[in-house]
């Protein structure tokens, strides 16, 4: 008889249970990470208004952008600018009364495109899922994290179940026996389809992890900046002098925008966000690539001058915040282009697959028929009615 004390007998019993309780939202979130990959190859497709004609000229200022918007939705603020490129459409981000809306205009005249609402956008709806179930953040955010760590243990623990005992049984571990049972087949696609994501799937574990709990965010931050000298206040926003009155943003962001062109003149796509609060500054951006949100500069300007008050370019930057910002590209495989944006699907999909494979190889063992068995209870019951 096998001892059922060893090792690798408690970790299938762990690997069992952590399955049978978080494959559902590991199903999911697999699911709408497979649907996320390429959004924005779609909806570049499906939207025409992304996608304007360049041109030889300047970008309109900022606040016609933000006078635009307004007149749009007048119910609503405007609170975030995106200059996505210069082939590409401008966009507003504006909330309020009439619902959080994207209002796209023409970055070279401020003319009216379109609007999307984020409520019944189908990409947004499939984000919201993926990060929170479509429950309320704090909660949802919980949920899914709690299970992707659950995930990374069940990643770690599969590994070691997976690992060969035997030389000649290597190879067995790496294929997949097309040609046997299906029940066989169905625990090949579990256990080698499993072996080979598991590096990626780590790492989409892992950027997910980063985006859900602030503590795993400052933990690749401090990891990365290991061995390094770097400014420990470089994230740290300048505040400004709460005493000050301003009576109208739109000129001193209209002089931080042309200071980050300036600045940031190798840049693709741009941004701009007004203080929230009184204390806070004026916030400009620069991105190396159109949607790529890596390798960014900051800019801070006085919300009454538009006076820089900090700089904060990429090349300065620590590995650590670096990292960081590479989160992103690296979670949905942008980072790599497209063989990195095929790689993430694929894994997603696998992953989305191993709960339901799991499922099966527990449940055909659990519910196993045991022939034998039942023709011994059969015999019995010939032999108590001939009696």
């Amino acid at each position: 008889m096998k001892k059922k004390n060893t090792f690798k007998h408690w970790i299938g019993r762990l690997h069992v249970l952590l399955g049978l309780t978080s494959g559902l939202i590991v199903f999911i979130v697999s699911v709408t990470g497979c649907l996320y990959c390429f959004h924005d190859e779609i909806k570049d497709v499906t939207r025409p208004y992304r996608h304007v004609e360049q041109r030889s000229q300047p970008f309109v200022a900022p606040s016609v952008l933000f006078q635009n918007a307004k007149k749009q939705a007048p119910a609503n603020k405007p609170s975030f600018l995106v200059y996505a490129g210069k082939d590409r459409s401008a966009s507003v981000y504006s909330s309020g009364e009439s619902g959080q809306l994207y209002i796209y205009f023409d970055p070279y005249t401020g003319q009216y495109l379109a609007t999307e609402n984020q409520k019944t956008d189908f990409f947004v709806i499939v984000e919201y899922i993926h990060l929170y179930l479509l429950l309320p953040p704090p909660i949802g955010k919980q949920i899914v994290g709690v299970a992707i760590i659950i995930f990374v243990v069940m990643l770690i623990t599969g590994l070691v179940l997976w690992w060969p005992k035997r030389k000649h049984d290597r190879k067995m571990s790496f294929t997949i026996k097309w040609n046997s049972r299906w029940r066989r087949v169905n625990y090949d696609l579990h256990k080698v389809f499993g072996f080979y994501a598991s590096a990626i799937a780590l790492v989409l574990a892992l950027t997910g992890l980063a985006v859900d709990y602030n503590w795993m965010h400052k933990a690749m931050y401090n990891v990365a900046n290991v061995g390094q000298n770097y400014d420990k206040n470089e994230d740290v926003h300048p505040v400004v002098d709460t005493n000050i009155i301003v009576p109208d943003l739109h000129p001193a962001m209209d002089i931080a925008f042309a200071e980050t062109m300036k600045r940031s003149a190798h840049g693709e796509m741009f941004f701009v966000t007004p203080p929230f609060s009184k204390s806070d500054a004026i916030t400009t951006g620069a991105y190396a690539k159109s949607l790529n949100y890596d390798h960014q500069d900051n800019y801070y300007f006085d919300p009454s001058t538009g006076k820089l008050l900090k700089s904060l370019p990429y090349s300065v930057k620590s590995s650590g915040m670096k990292f960081n910002e590479m989160n992103y590209g690296l979670h949905v495989g942008q980072y790599f282009n497209l063989p990195g944006k095929i790689a993430a699907f694929l894994v997603s999909l696998i992953c989305a697959s191993l709960p339901i494979t799991g499922f099966m190889i527990w449940y055909g063992r659990k519910y196993k028929k045991h022939p034998g068995r039942q023709g011994v209870s059969v015999q019995k019951k010939v032999l108590v009615k001939k009696s």
